[in-house]
């Protein structure tokens, strides 16, 4: 994941001659969908993303961003032995449309890495002696993501994200949808700089 962040970097800084560097930072509300592991225990609470455009074309822009995001546990019908938090980190590389007739509107497309961070709090401090090393877990997968931004002001804007991820898993997992497969809508407000 590291070294995919670097070229990320390393591309919008060979791009970056360009006068017309333009950074925007987001704040959006994740919500999680489907029937998997994440869309049936988990709520979104806060996802903040940055993106920088790194090249200007007449049709497209192209650039990098990174977003991150926290996610709440959500089962509270019963008595759990820990409350699990889930954090992500998405960096990813995305196109953006430059429409001639919708100024105002960004169509994007990005494809990108997402790391899932699942750090748990046994509620039972004698399980958190026993089952110290097994509280923080980790998944990584490839992110696919679709976006449309509108213009409110010159600096302002809405947006609206869908997110899909698919986990990678090892072998004592079942291979099945419900363990690979992760989305994520996010809407929000924009202000670019």
């Amino acid at each position: 994941m590291r070294n995919f962040f670097i070229l990320v970097l390393l591309c919008c800084a060979s791009l970056s001659y360009s006068q017309n560097q333009k950074f925007n930072v987001a704040l959006n509300y994740p919500v999680t969908l489907d029937k998997n592991f994440v869309g049936q225990s988990y709520n979104g609470i806060i996802d903040i993303g940055l993106k920088y455009r790194c090249a200007n074309f007449k049709a497209i822009t192209v650039g990098g961003s990174v977003n991150v995001g926290y996610l709440k546990n959500t089962k509270e019908d019963a008595p759990q032995l820990a409350d699990i938090n889930a954090y992500t980190l998405q960096p990813r590389i995305f196109a953006e449309l430059n429409l001639d007739k919708l100024p105002k509107l960004h169509p994007s497309a990005g494809i990108g890495y997402s790391m899932f961070i699942f750090n748990a709090k046994l509620n039972n401090e004698a399980l958190a002696i026993l089952d110290d090393e097994n509280q923080n877990s980790k998944e990584f997968g490839i992110n696919l993501n679709l976006g449309i931004a509108y213009d409110i002001t010159q600096k302002l804007m809405a947006q609206v994200q869908y997110d899909f991820v698919k986990i990678n898993i090892d072998d004592t997992v079942p291979n099945i949808d419900y363990n690979r497969n992760i989305n994520i809508i996010k809407i929000g407000l924009g202000y670019r700089f």
